[in-house]
């Protein structure tokens, strides 16, 4: 069978040797956490004052923008979760539906959302946490705490948070769970006390002029892409995260019931708290000086003269802040685990611990690599980077919808997209305008370039060695 048109069925998806099956701990609550944890994150504390200085209060509507799009993936995510409860994301259902190698494309893009996103989100845990010891009069160079492209020698914060994240997922699927729910749970608390305090200083004024850069995606003088649409492009980055509650199908007691409420439980808890926070942050801070600051949560309450209220949200995303790391880690994990497991990578790294029933080997391989990249890049530039690999992997789900409903209408699914034909033509069209005329060219140029390298690989290597290509090596 030629690599183009090698699919996997649903069964194979689900039935593995002995020490390749992952241990079913989770319930429909660890995995709104989950989902909670790995949205809610830098996107908020940090993009939003980025997102206004490209697109001014403007970027309300860029948050608008983002929350239909990725409302949109969602659903396609809910409706392919439960139709296929298998672990690998939208690697595993375009494996399923569209082919083996357009999966390796989406696996191979899932990678580098996952592990830049999570290098993205140390490195902005690393300027709170900076900020705090400065606050606090500890010393520390400044070169070891920015990375080498963002003027220092190498991000320690960083670089210590992704090994301790590492080693928590090392510990268990549950015990993270566990642990993630705690840190949503201070996050949570944190943003509420924001919005009270933000919404006593609130004022129309700070919203005029309201399209300061226009609407769509245009480059300023500066060579730097601006409008409402451009802002889009850059703060999807804080809108992902529900795609990983999908790696942990099975790792779930009940996937045809708690995925769905996983995911879009999940994206719509998110959203909501993304508007009211970015709402009172634009109500009580002109535009412009909100996007200059590195924290922009705690410069709002500072400027409302509320310095313990600024010193306590910066604590709280210093603390809750590695519950987005926590979720993306793991679900890059388990991305790289389903690859090797189905022969497209070594199937040495697809090894399941007995004790702790996770991929130990695997995980260790993955903080290593964020470990890496955090010590190094800078957060603006991770971000928009991982945005494309997401982008991309949202397209292929949605058009995994249409296909599977075309090929297979019958096929049990315990929940399916309304108005499937509107919802992820929506989502497909949209992910491609972003990733068109939102993210920069270096940005596009950088994705091709790293899919060039992937395909490479993939002919070198996981055309010849699949488990499809040659069944005999299979599990």
């Amino acid at each position: 069978m030629a690599f183009w048109s090698r699919c996997k069925s649903i069964d194979s998806h689900l039935s593995h040797a002995s020490g390749r099956h992952l241990k079913a701990t989770l319930r429909w609550w660890h995995l709104l956490m989950m989902g909670v944890g790995a949205i809610v994150g830098t996107g908020i504390y940090t993009l939003t004052g980025i997102g206004a200085g490209l697109a001014g209060p403007g970027v309300l509507l860029s948050f608008v923008v983002c929350g239909v799009i990725s409302t949109c993936a969602a659903l396609c995510y809910a409706e392919m979760a439960t139709a296929i409860p298998a672990s690998g994301s939208a690697y595993t259902y375009t494996y399923t539906v569209l082919g083996e190698a357009l999966a390796w494309i989406v696996g191979w893009s899932l990678i580098l959302e996952y592990t830049v996103s999570a290098a993205a989100v140390a490195v902005g845990w690393s300027g709170y946490f900076s900020e705090f010891i400065h606050t606090a009069g500890i010393a520390v160079p400044e070169v070891l705490l920015h990375g080498t492209f963002a003027g220092g020698w190498i991000d320690i914060p960083a670089v210590i948070l992704s090994a301790i994240v590492t080693l928590l997922l090392i510990l268990g699927t549950r015990e993270s769970a566990l642990i993630t729910t705690v840190l949503v749970l201070v996050k949570l608390a944190a943003l509420l006390l924001f919005v009270v305090i933000a919404f006593q200083g609130f004022n129309l004024a700070n919203f005029h002029p309201f399209l300061p850069s226009g609407i769509g995606a245009h480059v300023d003088g500066d060579g730097v892409k601006r409008g409402v649409l451009a802002a889009s492009a850059l703060i999807f980055f804080a809108f992902y995260g529900f795609d990983a509650v999908s790696t942990a199908a099975e790792e779930t007691k009940d996937p045809q019931r708690d995925l769905k409420i996983g995911i879009i439980g999940s994206m719509a808890l998110s959203s909501s708290i993304y508007m009211l926070v970015a709402l009172a942050a634009l109500g009580a801070c002109y535009y412009t000086d909100l996007s200059k600051a590195a924290a922009p949560l705690a410069h709002v309450l500072n400027m409302l003269n509320n310095p313990l209220a600024a010193q306590i949200v910066s604590m709280a995303a210093i603390i809750a802040l590695p519950s987005v790391i926590l979720v993306v880690m793991y679900g890059q994990s388990r991305v790289f685990y389903v690859m090797a497991r189905d022969g497209l990578l070594p199937r040495s790294l697809a090894k399941v611990s007995e004790n702790r029933g996770t991929p130990v080997f695997i995980t260790a391989v993955t903080g290593v690599i964020v470990a890496l990249l955090s010590a190094t890049l800078r957060l603006d530039n991770i971000a928009l980077l991982a945005n494309a690999g997401t982008l991309f992997a949202f397209i292929a789900v949605a058009a995994s919808v249409l296909m599977l409903r075309w090929r297979a209408p019958e096929h049990k699914r315990t929940f399916k997209v309304p108005a499937p034909w509107l919802v992820a033509p929506l989502c497909i069209v949209g992910c491609s305008y972003l990733f068109v005329n939102g993210l920069p060219a270096t940005t596009q140029i950088w994705f091709l370039i790293w899919n060039g390298i992937g395909l490479v690989l993939y002919f070198a290597y996981g055309a010849r060695r699949s488990a499809l290509a040659a069944p005999q090596a299979a599990e």
